[in-house]
C-alpha cells in the first residue's frame, strides 16, 4: 500500500444497530432479493456516471465500457459485485454506508410486525438496499474510487455486521465499487454459477447495461485435456432498457419486475401504462400505481417524481415536475427527446415542454385508474385504501382535472353499514331523491362518530343519503370542490337546514310552527348563552336529540377549525349556532323550568352536551361535571 491507511472506526446509531442486527438475525423467506437491490445499486452508479459525464467527458474517459460484473469462489466463500460507475469518495463512504436508511430509520423501526416474512418486504424502502447483503454475508468489504479521483484515494469499508465498521484509504487503480461478501454457511448456495445467473435473469434483465460473469466452457470429453483459455466475461442479462422497447414485446412479469428495481418494492404493481408519444412531442413514458403506501406519502415535502432520462441518458432520480403533488405515489420512468441535456431542476420547472409533458402524464394517470375502476372494482379498492385520502388534494391543486378526479373518489355513506369508502359521487347523484337539489355531507373524526352525528337524524327520517367524511382532508375538499354534476356540497352541520323540494307542505308548515311556539323559550335560552354562541334557533333538522351546534353558512366548518386549533393555527372567534328540538321532552322539560338558576344549569347541560356530540372539546369540563352531579342529586331528592 502506497498511502497512508489513515483508518478509523465508526459505530451506528442505535436504531441502525436494532434494524442491522434484524438482517443479520432473521431468517428471509427470500434471500435471492440481496442480488437485486446490490445490482440496482451498481446500475445507479453507471447512470450518475453518465450524468456527470455530460459536462465532464473526461469522467467516463478512462473506461467507457459501463458494466457490472459478478464474480464467485466457492473455496474461499466469496461473491464479488463490482461495477465501473461513479464510485465513492471517503466521505460518500461513510455519509452513504455508515448510516442505514438516514432518512427514515426510526419509522422503518415502527412498522416492523415482529413476522419474518412480512419484514423482509420492507429492505429497500429506506434506502437499505445495500445492508441486505448482511442478510447472506458475516462480512462485507467496499473497494471503492471515484471517478476523477486519483488512485491514492481508494477507500475501503468493512463491516461485520456488528455495532461498528471501519474506514482506510488505500491505493485503488479501479474507477468504481467492488463489493465482496464473505457469504455464511447456509448462504455457500450464491456461490454458484447456475444460481446467480437465474437470479439476474429473473430480477435485473432489463437493466441498460450489461451484467457480466465468467463465460462457463463446457467440460472436456472423456480422455482429452481441457483446453487452456483465457478467463472472458459474457453479459447473462439482456441489457435493454425496458421502456425503448415495444409494448408487444413485455410480458406483464417483465413489467412486474421492472417496477420492483425502480422502486424497490417486493409487491407487484397494481396496474401501469406504457406509451410513446411522437408529434409535436416525443417521449416516452412507463408508470405505475404500487400496491403499497410509501410511509412518507404524507409528507408532502419529500422525494417524490418519476426517474427522468433525456435521450437515454440519466438525468435524476426524482424528478418531480412531470406529476402534480396529489400524484405522488405513481412511480416510473419518462424519457424523453425534447428536453435540454444540461437540464435542471430551475429549468425544468419553466419549460413550455415539460409542461405539456406534465399535463398529458397527469392525464394518463386519472384514465389508467378510471380504467381500473371500471376493470376491476376490488383492485380499485385496494388503491382507493391505499391514497384516496391523497388523491382528495386534487380538485384544489389541478382545476383543469377538477372532474376526472372528482368522478375517482370514493365515500362512505348512511346508505352503508361498513367503513368501507366505496360509493363514487356518480353513484350518490343516481339515488338522489326527487326534488333533492344538493349533496349533503357530515364532517367528522371517524366513521362511528359521522355514522351516530344528530345532523343525520332528518336525513335518516327521510331516506335522504348524506356522504360520511371522516379524512381530515375531506372538509378542505369539499371547499374547492363545490359541486359534482352541478349539484352543489351542502354541510349538514352548517347554517339553516335546506332541504329544497325534500320538504313537503306539512313539513314546512311543521317547521314554522315550532319555530313560532318556541321563540319564548329560545329568547330565554339566548339570554343564559349569549356569551356562548351567536344565535339561538328552534330546528325541525333533528329527530331523537335535544340540541346541536350549527356553524354559520360562511364560518370555517366545525372540524376544519377544530383541526387547525390542534395544529396550533390562530383562528378568528368564531361562535356556534345553538339549535333546539321543540320535540324532544327535555326541551319541553327546559321550557316548563321557573327556577332561572335550575333552568341555567340544564340550558349549560345541552350546550356542553352538543358540544361533545359535535366531538368537540369542553373548554370546562369539571364545570360540566359540577353542573350534572348537582341535578343527578336533585332527582334523588
Amino acid at each position: 500500500m502506497t498511502v497512508a491507511a489513515h483508518k478509523e472506526s465508526h459505530g451506528f446509531q442505535t436504531e441502525a444497530k436494532q434494524l442491522l442486527h434484524l438482517m443479520i438475525h432473521s431468517l428471509y423467506s427470500n434471500k435471492e432479493i440481496f442480488l437485486r437491490e446490490l445490482v440496482s445499486n451498481a446500475s445507479d452508479a453507471a447512470d450518475k456516471l453518465r450524468f456527470e459525464a455530460l459536462s465532464s467527458p473526461s469522467l467516463l474517459a478512462e473506461d467507457p465500457d459501463l458494466r457490472i460484473r459478478i464474480e464467485f469462489d466457492k473455496d474461499a466463500g466469496t461473491l464479488t459485485i463490482s461495477d465501473n460507475g461513479i464510485g465513492m469518495s471517503r466521505d460518500e463512504v461513510i455519509e452513504n454506508l455508515g448510516t442505514i436508511a438516514r432518512s427514515g430509520t426510526a419509522n422503518f423501526m415502527q412498522n416492523l410486525t415482529g413476522d419474518q416474512k412480512k419484514d423482509a418486504h420492507l429492505i429497500g424502502q429506506f434506502g437499505v438496499g445495500f445492508y441486505s447483503a448482511f442478510i447472506v454475508a458475516d462480512k462485507v468489504d467496499v473497494f471503492t474510487r471515484r471517478a476523477g479521483a486519483d488512485a491514492s484515494q481508494g477507500v475501503h469499508w468493512e463491516c461485520s455486521g456488528e455495532a461498528e465498521y471501519s474506514v482506510e484509504n488505500v491505493e485503488w487503480p479501479d474507477r468504481g465499487t467492488r463489493v465482496v461478501l464473505h457469504l455464511k454457511d447456509d448462504a455457500i448456495e450464491f456461490a454458484d454459477g447456475w444460481r446467480l445467473r437465474s437470479i439476474i435473469k429473473k430480477y435485473s434483465d432489463h437493466i441498460a447495461i450489461p451484467v457480466e460473469m465468467l463465460k462457463e466452457e463446457a467440460p472436456a470429453a472423456e480422455g482429452e485435456e481441457p483446453e487452456e483459455k483465457a478467463p472472458e466475461f459474457e453479459a447473462v442479462n439482456a441489457a435493454q432498457a425496458l421502456w425503448t422497447r415495444p409494448r408487444s414485446e413485455v410480458k406483464s412479469e417483465e413489467y412486474k419486475e421492472f417496477y420492483k428495481h425502480i422502486s424497490h418494492d417486493f409487491d407487484d404493481p397494481l396496474t401501469w401504462s406504457h406509451n410513446r408519444v411522437e408529434g409535436k412531442l416525443d417521449y416516452t413514458s412507463l408508470l405505475y400505481i404500487p400496491a403499497r403506501a410509501p410511509f412518507d406519502l404524507y409528507q408532502r415535502d419529500a422525494a417524490r417524481g418519476l426517474k427522468l432520462y433525456v435521450q437515454r441518458t440519466f438525468i435524476m432520480d426524482d424528478a418531480e415536475q412531470f406529476l402534480p403533488l396529489y400524484l405522488r405515489f405513481v412511480k416510473g420512468v419518462l424519457d424523453s427527446n425534447d428536453l435540454p441535456l444540461n437540464v435542471s431542476r430551475e429549468i425544468l420547472q419553466k419549460d413550455q415542454n415539460t409542461d405539456a409533458i406534465k399535463s398529458a402524464l397527469t392525464k394518463r394517470v386519472l384514465d389508467m385508474l378510471d380504467k381500473l375502476s371500471k376493470k376491476d372494482a376490488d383492485e380499485y379498492q385496494k388503491f382507493w385504501d391505499l391514497f384516496g385520502s391523497v388523491m382528495k388534494e386534487g380538485p384544489a391543486e389541478d382545476f383543469s382535472n377538477k372532474e376526472k378526479i372528482a368522478k375517482l373518489l370514493r365515500f362512505s355513506t348512511t346508505h352503508t353499514d361498513d367503513t368501507k369508502q366505496d360509493q363514487s359521487l356518480e353513484d350518490y347523484v343516481g339515488r338522489m331523491q326527487d326534488g333533492q337539489k344538493n349533496i349533503y355531507y357530515v364532517c367528522a373524526d371517524n366513521f362511528a362518530t359521522a355514522k351516530s352525528s344528530p345532523y343525520l337524524e332528518v336525513f335518516r327520517k327521510k331516506g335522504i343519503e348524506v356522504l360520511l367524511l371522516t379524512d381530515q382532508v375531506d372538509e378542505w375538499f369539499v371547499g374547492h370542490m363545490q359541486e359534482f354534476d352541478g349539484k352543489p356540497f351542502q354541510d349538514v352541520a352548517k347554517g339553516a337546514l335546506d332541504l329544497g323540494e325534500a320538504e313537503n307542505e306539512d313539513d314546512k308548515a311543521e317547521r314554522e310552527k315550532a319555530e313560532k311556539d318556541a321563540g319564548a323559550l329560545v329568547e330565554r335560552v339566548k339570554d343564559v348563552l349569549k356569551e356562548r354562541v351567536e344565535d339561538v334557533r328552534a330546528t325541525t333538522r333533528l329527530v331523537d336529540s335535544p340540541a346541536c351546534l350549527v356553524a354559520s353558512d360562511n364560518d370555517m366548518g366545525l372540524q376544519m377549525r377544530r383541526i387547525l386549533e390542534q395544529a396550533g393555527q390562530a383562528l378568528p372567534d368564531a361562535k356556534p349556532v345553538f339549535e333546539v328540538n321543540p320535540s324532544h321532552p327535555l326541551v319541553q322539560r327546559l321550557d316548563q323550568e321557573q327556577d332561572e338558576d335550575r333552568f341555567a344549569d340544564l340550558t349549560n347541560i345541552l350546550m356542553d352536551q352538543a358540544n361533545l356530540a359535535a366531538g368537540n372539546q369542553l373548554v370546562d369540563p369539571a364545570d360540566y361535571v359540577r353542573r350534572l352531579n348537582t341535578l343527578l342529586l336533585e332527582l334523588n331528592r
